[in-house]
């Protein structure tokens, strides 16, 4: 009653104690009353109280070549997301955030406007995490680069406005060899095509991308472009992960004064177990190139070794803590 505007909760309850509310035609007095707003027709004072919509919470397994908004631009006639979504209530359904036309994966559809906001806005931090492979073997530096931040130029309206650094960004190898790289990316931001852009500006241009998780909630039991609606546990950790603010420090890299800090560096699957620090980044891209390649611990053959570099002759111990 209160939500739908009757009056205060104090109001609405002495409203019920004088006998002014019926539910279902039964005259109500005693408190507490349980009701289903969407079902249950509840009559204030002569008046039938509207009926609350139902928050719907929907997960999709987005296929390719479909467009992540309602309908399509005049003149186009591509498959939306909605379109794909076969639900009592889809008309009003609408994605949380987006994926590229291309990119497959997990997209929630809602119709809930504040959790919507919370998870797509840079503020709350949520995590969105990203199966990726890419061409080639990525290197010590272009992993570092990708975590200090990549410079991408801000655009709206057809127009560029300067240029911003990326977030921080937790990186996952999962497996290498000579010619790809598979990883997982975990950003708390959403730019346009961030994920193909960074690594593109750090040589190393996006094979196959995935969404596989949105804060606590992983892409799981559905089949690609099929949907199901996200059970009450899942709802719940959701809006727990949307409901606290990062801070300012967390939220723009330009006031950490340049030293950006670091998070721990999560070794590849087959190497040690979680919460072991970065020993070296090196030894984690060595222990995803043996996992596939079947070389040495190092992930290379004695022939392909090459002269050390530099930096590898002034390691010390304390660099590989």
């Amino acid at each position: 009653m209160a939500d739908a505007g009757v009056g205060s909760r104090r109001t609405c309850e002495a409203l019920i104690e004088a006998g002014e509310v019926t539910v279902n035609g039964k005259i109500e007095t005693d408190l507490p009353i349980w009701v289903d707003p969407t079902v249950d027709r509840i009559v204030v004072q002569n008046k039938v109280l509207p009926q609350s919509e139902r928050l719907l919470y929907v997960m999709l397994n987005k296929p390719p070549r479909t467009l992540s908004s309602v309908k399509d631009e005049p003149g186009y006639d591509r498959r939306t997301v909605t379109e794909l979504v076969n639900h009592p209530a889809a008309a009003r359904l609408f994605p949380v955030g987006r994926l590229d036309y291309e990119t497959v994966g997990l997209i929630l559809l809602t119709n809930d406007g504040e959790l919507a906001n919370r998870l797509t806005h840079p503020r709350y931090g949520v995590p969105k995490t990203y199966r990726v492979t890419v061409k080639g073997k990525l290197d010590e530096d272009a992993i570092q680069e990708l975590e200090r931040g990549i410079f991408l130029a801000q655009r709206s309206e057809g127009q560029t406005h300067g240029a911003k650094r990326t977030a921080h960004v937790e990186i996952k190898l999962i497996a290498q060899d000579r010619d790809s790289t598979v990883m997982e990316l975990t950003l708390r931001e959403g730019r346009n095509r961030q994920v193909r852009r960074m690594l593109a500006a750090v040589g190393f241009p996006v094979r196959k991308l995935e969404r596989i998780g949105m804060g606590p909630v992983e892409l799981k039991g559905v089949a690609r472009g099929a949907w199901r609606e996200l059970t009450r546990d899942e709802i719940k950790a959701l809006k727990k992960a949307a409901a606290m603010k990062l801070s300012d420090e967390q939220q723009s890299p330009s006031k950490r004064g340049g030293n950006t800090p670091k998070a721990p560096y999560v070794d590849p699957r087959s190497g040690p177990a979680k919460g072991v620090r970065r020993r070296s980044i090196k030894n984690a891209i060595n222990r995803a190139s043996q996992s596939s390649d079947g070389k040495d611990g190092r992930g290379i053959t004695n022939s392909s070794r090459g002269p050390r570099s530099k930096a590898q002759k002034r390691r010390t111990p304390k660099d590989s803590q």
